[in-house]
């Protein structure tokens, strides 16, 4: 009786071995078909990028970009250490709005990441480029269109026709470009030597030239030849306010804040601007200001002043974000030394996208000069949206 059991437990035994070898050979045979069709797709789409890359003049999207990247960066570092101008003269670059990098104002351009490092300068702190809007145009000029009044609207009935409303009146404002010129100067042992970066040198000069002219026009250029600075308008008392000027509050001492009540004159300039230019409002004024400014404490002895809680974030006064503008003008008699408003509804700041470069050897030996420039204007948009303190009487 047991060797009967014994013979059929061996038998269903090696029935379940042939059923498992058999489940694994299934699961072996259908792994190889999965890889086979896997390793025909790859083939496919390998030949359709190898028919892409055979046809004149298209390439993969990443591939043109890094292609372009590369000649463009090493053609310009050619140009700049020995003023072989072959690269850049064989050299077209694609991208919107330019089809070559020599500029037809004279010199080239320079590459997408030089430019990139001197945009990010001057987009930095203390730059109103950093609260303004900034338009980039082709054109030499750029055309704002302002509604003076706003439009007119109205409640209508249930079923009533509509009635024609005011249409308001709009204004247009032009801001015309103008050429932004920087000169350094380097050695040409300094350009022979390789570990030098030659680009990023140039680019930190550039940016810190034009940074520094920039905001000097931003904030009080006369607009001849250069930008128009918001502190060039027309001024009017906050409460008799009209288009076309900037309203200010008066501190109520020449040269100071009033003695008695020194923040009072800051909550009346923070709620002399309207409400919908509050809530993107910064302050503006230069270091000294600052310093003054810093020690004000309101009734219960707190400070107004609050800095930022990290490295990136501006300092804060009331709430708002301070911006540190050297070319603010120092406390003194009658001074608009702090301005208050919303930068990116008030200032719009118009450029040309590129910056164009040209080496010469000559004019100051033994170095290498390098005429950089490019085309920059501003000017106010809406005079509503920016506030001034003035340190005087009335």
């Amino acid at each position: 009786m047991s060797e009967t059991h014994s013979i059929e437990d061996g038998g269903a035994a090696t029935g379940a071995i042939r059923e498992a070898k058999a489940e694994v050979s299934a699961l072996v045979r259908d792994l190889k078909s999965f890889q086979e069709k896997i390793e025909a797709k790859m083939k496919t789409q390998d030949d359709r990028i190898s028919m892409i890359d055979r046809k004149p003049g298209q390439r993969p999207a990443l591939a043109a970009a890094a292609a372009d990247a590369t000649p463009h960066r090493k053609a310009i570092g050619d140009y700049l250490r020995n003023g072989d101008e072959s690269g850049l003269r064989g050299l077209t670059v694609e991208r919107k709005g330019l089809s070559t990098a020599v500029a037809a104002e004279g010199g080239y351009l320079v590459d997408q990441e030089t430019a990139g490092r001197i945009g990010s300068i001057l987009r930095g702190a203390g730059s109103l480029r950093s609260v303004a809007t900034v338009a980039q145009v082709e054109a030499g000029s750029f055309e704002v269109l302002i509604d003076a009044t706003g439009m007119a609207s109205a409640w209508l009935a249930e079923g009533a026709s509509p009635a024609e409303t005011d249409a308001g009146q709009i204004t247009k404002i032009s801001i015309p470009l103008h050429e932004l010129a920087a000169m350094p100067r380097a050695s040409q042992r300094l350009l022979d030597d390789s570990a030098f970066d030659i680009e990023g040198w140039l680019a930190e000069r550039i940016a810190d030239t034009f940074s520094r002219a920039e905001n000097a026009a931003f904030t009080s250029g006369d607009g001849v030849d250069k930008p128009r600075g918001f502190l060039t308008y027309p001024t009017t008392p906050a409460d008799a306010w009209v288009l076309g000027a900037l309203g200010y509050i008066a501190t109520g001492a020449a040269g100071a804040f009033d003695p008695t009540d020194p923040a009072d004159a800051l909550v009346d300039l923070v709620y002399s601007l309207g409400a919908r230019y509050r809530q993107n409002a910064v302050f503006a004024m230069n270091s000294k200001t600052a310093g003054a400014v810093r020690k004000m404490k309101d009734a219960e002895g707190r400070f107004l002043w609050a800095e930022g809680v990290s490295g990136d974030q501006p300092a804060r006064l009331m709430g708002y974000p301070v911006l540190t503008v050297e070319d603010m003008p120092d406390i003194a008699a009658d001074a608009f030394a702090i301005a208050f408003g919303d930068f990116r509804a008030g200032y719009t700041i118009a450029e040309r996208p590129d910056v164009r470069i040209l080496r010469d050897p000559y004019t100051a030996k033994p170095h290498v000069q390098f005429f950089a420039s490019a085309r920059v204007g501003g000017d106010v948009t809406d005079t509503a949206a920016i506030r001034l303190l003035k340190f005087g009487v009335s």
